[in-house]
């Protein structure tokens, strides 16, 4: 079949497609005379397994891993389950991470009038990169925080998207 019809069948755009094989998730696939790709029913399983894999979060890396594992009759089921897991955990942590950041600005949302005055205790909290606003005598002024709840997850996330 050719791209498109690989790409329809596998719910993987053509532009990915060609992606997936320029990084070896997909083997490269066979040529026509005329040096259109035909791809195999295989070749659109693979690609349903990429799509699902990368569904459910898992990176190119570790796709690669399970593709590998998927491949090979001699696996052993526990490799794929420490993929797995430690996925699921990552994604416990982005979930607690997340879920600091929502009531970081919730906390903040709370706290603004939300009306026609030009104070913004949310834009105030942003300027100060989630730092304690420093009282007249230099000391930091009680019930603000050092560093909003959820700065340090925005940073892993912003990382992790690097």
């Amino acid at each position: 079949m050719n791209i498109g019809q690989a790409a329809k069948a596998s719910g993987v755009s053509a532009k990915m497609l060609r992606y997936y094989e320029s990084i070896g998730l997909l083997a490269q696939a066979g040529r026509t005379e005329a040096g259109y790709r035909v791809y195999s029913d295989a070749d659109v399983r693979t690609l349903r397994f990429v799509r699902r894999a990368r569904d459910l979060g898992l990176s190119l890396e570790r796709i690669k891993l399970l593709i590998g594992l998927w491949q090979d009759d001699d696996r052993a089921s526990a490799d794929v389950k420490r993929i797995a897991t430690e996925h699921a955990a990552e994604l416990r942590t982005k979930i607690a991470e997340l879920t600091q950041m929502c009531e970081a600005l919730e906390g903040m949302a709370a706290a603004c009038h939300g009306d026609h005055r030009p104070e913004c205790p949310i834009l105030d909290d942003i300027a100060r990169g989630g730092q304690a606003e420093a009282a007249p005598n230099g000391s930091k002024r009680l019930g603000t925080r050092r560093e909003a709840p959820g700065a340090g997850a925005h940073r892993a996330i912003q990382g992790a998207m690097r």
